[in-house]
C-alpha cells in the first residue's frame, strides 16, 4: 500500500473510532444529542422530551456506522473489495432502524400527549 493508502485508512479507522465514541456516550445518555428530533425541537419541546429512546437510537444509528467504516478500513487493509459488501446491510439496516424506531418514538410521544389531561381538560 502506498503512504496515500495508509492515511486514508488512518482517516477511515479514526472516524470508525470517533463513532464508536458517540455510540458509547449515547448508550450512557451523555453527550450532545445527535438526533433530528431533538436538533429541530424548539425550547419548550425540548423541556417536555423524554430524550432517553432518541439517545437510544443514536447510539444504534452510530454503532452501525462505526461498523460501516470499520469494514471500509478493512478492506483497505486487506486490499479485498468484495469485504465491502458487507456495508450495504449495514447501512440498509441503519436506515430501517431509523426509520422504524422514529416512527415507534413518535407513536410513543403521541400516546403520552394524548394521555396527559391538558389546562382545557379540567
Amino acid at each position: 500500500m502506498s503512504a496515500a493508502e495508509w492515511t486514508v485508512t488512518a482517516v477511515v479507522f479514526s472516524i470508525a473510532i470517533g463513532m464508536a465514541v458517540i455510540s458509547i456516550r449515547s448508550f450512557m445518555n451523555k453527550g450532545f444529542l445527535l438526533n433530528n428530533a431533538w436538533l429541530y425541537a424548539s425550547e419548550k419541546e425540548r423541556a417536555s422530551m423524554d430524550r432517553k429512546p432518541s439517545y437510544r437510537q443514536t447510539a444504534v444509528v452510530f454503532l452501525i456506522l462505526s461498523l460501516v467504516f470499520l469494514v471500509i478500513g478493512l478492506s483497505a487493509v486487506l486490499c479485498d473489495v468484495r469485504i465491502n459488501l458487507l456495508e450495504i446491510p449495514l447501512v440498509a439496516g441503519a436506515v430501517i432502524y431509523a426509520v422504524i424506531s422514529s416512527v415507534r418514538i413518535g407513536k410513543k410521544e403521541r400516546e403520552k400527549r394524548q394521555a396527559v389531561p391538558g389546562p382545557q381538560d379540567n
